[in-house]
């Protein structure tokens, strides 16, 4: 069950982080851009080539000190054929690593459409009758619930069928988020608020070991104080928390998501650590070649930032 493993992780890492690998080509290091550029060509494959080698020495820096990463899709769809397939090879090597690996697409349609997504990212693909193959094969994916159950139901099945998580979208980090998931009903709850109640409504047949689902939920740690009450909605929930750096969220905000017993969230930092060799607190150490030992260094204080947070939230509780 993915949140078995999820959390096995955790405990053995003894961190609730991950690492986000959204890396648009600016981010990459104009060295590696280069040497990609002459060996395929200033295009979209040359660029691809790029990200590659960012990400597998940001993995193979990181790999030790996390317990998964997350590939925002859109980073990877942008290069097209040659970005997908980015995508996979990076997927393949985080999990040869031992890492978890979640995919940020926030899939979802209409029921066979739905079915679709979730065969492609969490299931198997039926050939020729009885074959069934992996495509993309991750262990989460993110899923947008605004459809309702029916666009929900495949994706949960297949977490059933293979092992898989979900993380459904409750309360997003970005500013405009309050258009829609603040929006008060008639009975005096918000849009997030009665999805998270759905979320841990749905998750309930694939609770695992430790009391948590794999159907998990987004929260953003740019609003910790609806986190506090989305979490107390969804008391058996796993919660992935974005915004935390780059976006704004503190350790302290991120913190709002956990449960008093330390678990319950993983926290998610992208930019501030795939780009720590441009941050004022590490470019005076590393240099632009080293721009992976900058991700270590900061995937650590990272590490260290949260769980000074849950244990003074601890002491107060």
């Amino acid at each position: 069950m993915f949140v078995d493993r999820l959390i096995d992780a955790v405990k053995e890492k003894n961190n609730p982080s991950v690492v986000g690998l959204d890396p648009a080509l600016e981010y990459v290091p104009a060295r590696i851009r280069e040497k990609a550029f002459e060996r395929h060509g200033k295009g979209l494959k040359g660029a691809a080539e790029a990200i590659l080698e960012f990400n597998l020495k940001i993995i193979d820096a990181v790999y030790d000190l996390v317990p998964a990463v997350k590939l925002q899709l859109a980073f990877y769809e942008m290069y097209g054929i040659d970005g997908i397939r980015v995508f996979q090879e990076t997927a393949r090597h985080a999990r040869s690593k031992g890492l978890l690996v979640i995919g940020d697409g926030k899939r979802n349609d209409i029921g066979s459409t739905a079915l679709a997504y979730s065969t492609a990212y969490l299931g198997k693909v039926t050939v020729d009758g009885d074959e069934k193959e992996g495509v993309f094969d991750v262990d989460a994916l993110t899923v947008n619930p605004y459809l309702g159950w029916d666009g929900i139901k495949p994706f949960i099945d297949d977490c059933a069928s293979f092992g898989k998580g979900i993380f459904i979208l409750v309360k997003t980090s970005n500013p405009s988020s309050a258009q829609v998931q603040d929006l008060v009903t008639a009975d005096g709850r918000s849009i997030s608020e009665i999805v998270a109640g759905y979320v841990e409504e749905w998750g309930r047949a694939l609770t695992g070991k430790y009391g948590y689902s794999s159907v998990g939920a987004v929260v953003g740690a740019t609003y910790p104080e609806q986190a506090v009450r989305l979490r107390s909605i969804m008391k058996n929930s796993y919660i992935l928390v974005p915004g935390y750096g780059a976006q704004g969220g503190s350790a302290r905000d991120a913190a709002a998501a956990f449960n008093s017993d330390g678990l319950g969230a993983i926290v998610n930092a992208s930019r501030s650590i795939v780009l720590a060799y441009r941050s004022q607190l590490w470019k005076g150490l590393f240099g632009e070649e080293e721009f992976d030992k900058a991700a270590r260094a900061e995937a650590m204080r990272m590490r260290d930032d949260i769980n000074k947070a849950l244990h003074t939230g601890e002491e107060h509780r």
